[in-house]
């Protein structure tokens, strides 16, 4: 890798400004001054410092974010407030995108990654990943719908659903629900409700797999994913070597 490449990867500015960086000298590769932008080296080989402090070279980046219901999963848009917009800089520098979507209102769990073979293998309906949400429904939620979220939901461009998990929180006109499901085709879970003659007004996902949303974290805030985490991951998705 191009050692302008590195730097501007980690923060240091852009490719113009590193290139100033170098040019001043305050840049050394294995204790040596380097001024050459061109030069290629191995980031987990070469010790790389500027100002005297060693780069903690990183080439991916794992977050899980409590998206908010005012902000779009997307890496930018014209009008709306994305996901990305609410990253930090040191954050934002490694280019990462969020991992599948969740609709604008939709709060909750929401990775957001530059690991793009992860990201894939997570959204793939062929892995049967389940992403369990809590809803509010508009409509009383019944054991008749608990057998037919479990048998496959005809949407309204007759896709047939594959099979999910409904739990009954609260019942009652306003219920409250669990869904566990495996795919992702749009607007799912509002699809599966009104096909049964109801309406989602409210909805947050929890978990990924057996990856819970922090509790600690408040809506808007996000955090890095612990090393078991991103493991447990990878291990879901057979990305283990």
């Amino acid at each position: 890798m191009r050692i302008d490449k590195l730097l501007a990867n980690m923060g240091y500015g852009t490719r113009k400004e590193v290139k100033q960086l170098l040019k001043s000298g305050n840049v050394r590769v294995n204790n040596q001054v380097e001024k050459s932008p061109k030069i290629h080296i191995d980031p987990n080989e070469a010790e790389v410092s500027v100002h005297g402090e060693i780069v903690e070279y990183r080439e991916y980046i794992y977050l899980m974010l409590n998206k908010p219901g005012d902000v779009i999963s997307a890496t930018e848009d014209p009008q709306d407030l994305t996901v990305i917009d609410i990253l930090q800089p040191e954050d934002a520098v490694f280019s990462p995108f969020p991992v599948g979507r969740l609709d604008k209102d939709t709060e909750g769990l929401l990775l957001i990654t530059n690991d793009g073979q992860l990201a894939h293998r997570l959204t793939t309906p062929k892995k049967d990943i389940g992403k369990t949400y809590y809803a509010h429904i508009d409509g009383e939620v019944t054991s008749a719908d608990v057998e037919l979220f479990k048998e496959g939901v005809t949407l309204d461009d007759g896709y047939v659903t594959k099979p999910s998990v409904l739990e009954i929180v609260k019942a009652g006109g306003r219920s409250e629900i669990k869904l566990t499901i495996t795919e992702g085709k749009f607007h799912q879970v509002k699809r599966m409700f009104e096909a049964s003659g109801k309406e989602v007004i409210f909805l947050k996902r929890l978990s990924i797999g057996e990856l819970q949303l922090d509790p600690t974290l408040e809506l808007g805030e996000y955090r890095e994913l612990r090393e078991e985490e991103i493991n447990y991951l990878k291990d879901i998705t057979n990305l283990t070597p």
